[in-house]
């Protein structure tokens, strides 16, 4: 089945509604929301560090540390991650995975050899992606390297986890970009893919699953009621 986990996007220690919109989502601590998950049947979160990725290196390594030590969600972070100091650290903090975007185009070699030296089960490459192209800096520069380019570069190192979204729909509740996913799995169809980015609702997740896509990241059609987190509940209580 396919795996649904949500994300909280981090700003000043409040969870924000994206990436340049500081309106609090919830009242509550990213740790009460982070429970509720939980107690809902989720098992993985996306932790988003938007103070580390507006200052180029990790700041929230504190509430990495809270979420991973009062729950048992497994978290994947990212945010300002540009050092094998910061990946280490996150991972001492509680991380099960870290998500790298700027410093896998930065410096390609590096990102590599980490999926090497920590393990191709711990590294995810994010790729947020503008007309094919890779979108780097908290999503702030745009390049001219082509998505299926960069994907091949990590899958050929041994790549094995990939977070993309098209940041046209990221957002938006138009529905996810359902034919990038098909392209990608088509290239490269031993990854473990998670689609994040337009998601409308449980039918968008059934095509998704039906297509192959491994996982998928919600946030929005969550936060705003669009798929509530009983709903989710029931989908993952669906017989295999």
């Amino acid at each position: 089945m396919i795996e649904i986990i949500p994300s909280l996007y981090i700003l000043e220690g409040k969870c924000v509604k994206g990436e340049n919109d500081n309106e609090q989502v919830y009242d509550e601590s990213p740790l009460i929301i982070a429970e509720r998950f939980q107690e809902h049947g989720l098992e993985k979160l996306h932790l988003v560090d938007l103070d580390g990725a507006n200052v180029g290196e990790v700041v929230n390594y504190h509430l990495l540390e809270v979420i991973t030590e009062h729950t048992n969600l497994s978290v994947d972070f990212g945010g300002g991650i540009n050092t094998d100091g910061d990946i280490s650290k996150c991972f001492e903090f509680g991380a099960k995975r870290v998500h790298i975007s700027s410093m896998a185009v930065k410096d390609r070699q590096f990102f590599a050899s980490c999926i090497i030296s920590y393990g191709r089960s711990k590294m995810i490459l994010s790729a947020d992606v503008i007309n094919g192209k890779i979108s780097i800096a908290g999503r702030h520069h745009d390049t001219k390297i082509d998505m299926m380019e960069h994907i091949d570069y990590f899958y050929t190192r041994g790549l094995l986890y990939l977070k993309c979204a098209d940041i046209t729909r990221d957002g938006t509740l138009v529905g996810p970009y359902f034919e990038m996913y098909k392209d990608i799995l088509k290239n490269f169809p031993d990854i473990r893919l998670y689609a994040s980015g337009g998601v409308r609702n449980l039918d968008d997740i059934k095509r998704l699953e039906d297509i192959g896509v491994y996982g998928v990241i919600i946030r929005k059609a969550l936060y705003e009621g669009k798929i509530t987190l009983t709903d989710i509940e029931r989908f993952i209580a669906q017989p295999a």
